[in-house]
């Protein structure tokens, strides 16, 4: 086939009434320095919302003023914090506070960590926090899920029991590193690492963890005092059953009335929100009625245990516990990151959650500064892993909190209690503990989601029970790897096996669409148009090659066998295609060389500016003919109609054909 230029094919074409169609030259973007174009790919991978935007054109004090307030958003807030704001964060604080109490001393149960550390960890990373973070409606504390892992995690390598000094110092030092990386992902603004789990993970994830965490409360529930440290469904369940004969009922049967209880007061939260109150206080009504209860029937002495004894006082500094010398400092380090993944995930989109129903934004880089910071000093306070829990978080927000003001009010709360109350809690049962953490888990089960995942993607709805199954049939790492494994798998395999169309004719207009979205397209005869949908790179260049080649032998197959006109020229719109690296351009020059072999006409549509500009370097363009490139589609199409109406083929000697111009 010939170059247009040879057939006098015009840049710019007149219809038959002599209007302008509108043709218009592909320009090749003019080049870019080096530097200069490192410097915008950098800013755009990890600086999208330029966050130095506001310190330029000021002078250097407010530099420094805005800088503070960037770092320490409570001094750009508090100039406009008044009276009434007051008010709604000191009842917001007290309301969380009567949470965080008795979740705290749950969670760090569940941890395997002395009670009293959950009291520390809400009391420190709050404060912390409240300086820190851009959140107005989260609510600062530790978590089931992450108490949970950490308990796995480090009880794989120390057992509790027999040596609860070094866990409790790993459990220091894997918070420590748990902020460390926190920390360097929100300074070195690299927070788009977190986004690799996807919803459907965590969904999964969440709600396999949960499971386990639900389980593993039967051995409160129960009174049992021999449990299995493993966290598979299988171990848990053989440990119960194969212990029935030290199942204690006064201890089952007060642990299922505090739950009756707790799942009570949730149903009447949920159905009038205005009551939300009810389902807030009902932990530490619980604790506290629990405790009453005995202490009046004596009931420790009947096979129900208690808390025992609480340290009183405010926290005692830990930095010397820190583990930095310890043979198992590569399991810290370990369970330091992987804790640190999942609270940044569960923390940053509870805050985003909250903050997108009050209409404003939450810089995700920021919180993860704050919430390294709050794990860094609290690992140095006798604290373990803290983030935003959902649960706390909603009881604020349905609290009325106005601004982090409430996270000190629920800290000052926490510090009165470890002044002054801490001895009251030592006849509380550890039945209602699990009570209290199985209601909490109960609500992490969410089944609608995963119900929801099924009608709208079944690959997504797999990833989420590949996480479920892995955490509740073999352990959170499993779990979380499977997830995370099938969600890069999917990554992998759109990067690697770009979906590539056919496109059609809509009726009436220039617009060509999907022909199977839109099956009243109409087929432009002697044109395949073909719509690539992903960069072009190594990853996929060889595929795309042997695709394009298919698709051209199915459309020549089923022209041949319709008696239709012959195929002349294959359209690929380059829409979708943002970049190309040189083993695409390569892939290109074999699909341009396959197609002379045939000869059909090779023609590109819609490319963008990265790729023209390594189009051009690669001299490809000189090889196509920029007058094969076209801005759009219908501009393409336009042009080998025209091509197709002018020239006629002629057979030579050896059976092959020539053209030649017919105007």
């Amino acid at each position: 086939m010939g170059n247009a230029d040879n057939y006098g094919y015009p840049s710019m074409m007149n219809n038959n009434n002599g209007e302008n169609t509108g043709i218009h030259r592909v320009e090749i973007p003019p080049p870019q320095p080096f530097f200069k174009s490192l410097k915008n790919t950098v800013k755009e991978t990890l600086f999208p919302d330029d966050p130095l935007k506001q310190f330029k054109n000021q002078k250097p004090l407010r530099k420094f003023i805005l800088g503070v307030q960037y770092f320490f958003p409570i001094f750009e807030w508090g100039s406009r914090y008044n009276f009434g704001f007051f008010k709604a964060d000191l009842i917001a604080g007290i309301t969380i506070a009567s949470l965080a109490i008795p979740q705290g001393i749950s969670y760090a149960k569940l941890g395997n960590l002395p009670p009293i550390l959950g009291l520390y960890s809400s009391f420190i990373p709050p404060l912390v926090y409240a300086l820190m973070g851009s959140s107005r409606d989260l609510a600062v504390g530790t978590v089931a899920v992450g108490s949970l892992l950490m308990a796995s995690m480090l009880g794989a390598e120390v057992n509790p029991t027999e040596n609860p000094t070094l866990y409790l110092h790993l459990a220091f030092t894997a918070t420590f590193f748990t902020g460390l990386f926190e920390l360097a992902l929100g300074f070195f603004r690299l927070g788009f690492i977190v986004d690799f789990l996807s919803h459907a993970t965590i969904v999964g994830f969440m709600g396999g963890a949960a499971t386990v965490v639900i389980l593993q409360q039967l051995k409160g529930i129960l009174g049992l005092e021999h449990f299995t440290h493993a966290t598979d469904v299988v171990s848990v369940l053989r440990s119960v059953f194969s212990q029935t004969h030290a199942w204690r009922w006064e201890s089952a049967v007060l642990g299922f009335c505090f739950l009756f209880y707790l799942m009570l007061a949730k149903f009447l939260s949920q159905k009038r929100p205005k009551l939300f109150w009810v389902s807030a206080m009902a932990p530490l009504t619980s604790v506290i009625l629990g405790t009453i209860l005995v202490y009046i029937t004596h009931a420790e002495k009947h096979g129900v245990a208690v808390i025992g004894e609480l340290k009183k006082g405010i926290n005692p500094p830990s930095i010397m516990d820190l583990s930095f010398g310890s043979k198992y400092m590569t399991t810290a380090i370990k369970t330091g990151i992987v804790t640190g993944v999942i609270a940044l995930a569960e923390g940053i989109a509870v805050g985003r959650s909250f903050a997108m129903f009050k209409n404003y934004h939450i810089d995700g880089n920021k919180e993860m500064i704050a919430f390294g910071m709050m794990n860094i000093v609290g690992s140095c306070t006798s604290c373990y892993l803290t983030t935003g829990p959902f649960s706390r978080s909603a009881v604020n927000f349905n609290a009325g909190c106005k601004t982090a003001v409430s996270n000190i009010v629920m800290a000052l709360a926490v510090m009165v209690t470890l002044l002054l109350l801490t001895p009251l809690f030592h006849f509380t049962p550890l039945v209602v503990l699990s009570s209290i953490i199985i209601a909490a888990m109960l609500g992490l089960i969410d089944y609608n989601a995963a119900i929801h995942l099924w009608h709208v993607d079944k690959f997504d709805f797999l990833v989420c029970m590949s996480a479920y199954i892995g955490v509740v049939f073999g352990n959170i790492e499993i779990g979380l790897v499977m997830a995370v494994g099938l969600s890069l798998l999917r990554v992998l395999l759109s990067v690697a096996r770009p979906r590539t169309l056919v496109l059609g004719n809509i009726p009436n207009s220039m617009i060509y669409r999907n022909v199977e979205q839109y099956p009243n397209t109409n087929n432009v005869p002697g044109v395949l148009i073909l719509d690539i949908g992903a960069p072009i790179f190594f990853t996929n260049s060889s595929y795309l090659r042997e695709r394009i080649s298919r698709w051209i032998d199915d459309e020549e197959d089923k022209l041949k066998s319709s008696g239709e006109t012959t195929l002349q020229y294959v359209i690929l719109d380059m829409g979708a295609v943002g970049n190309i690296d040189t083993s695409g351009i390569s892939m290109f020059e074999e699909v341009k060389k396959n197609l002379d072999r045939r000869d059909l006409k090779l023609v590109l549509a819609n490319p963008g500016a990265e790729v023209m500009k390594k189009l051009n370097k690669s001299k490809f363009i000189e090889t196509l003919g920029q007058e094969w490139m076209f801005l759009t589609v219908g501009e393409a199409v336009e042009a080998c109609n025209f091509m197709l109406h002018s020239c006629k083929p002629i057979s030579s000697e050896d059976g092959s054909q020539k053209w030649s111009n017919n105007v």
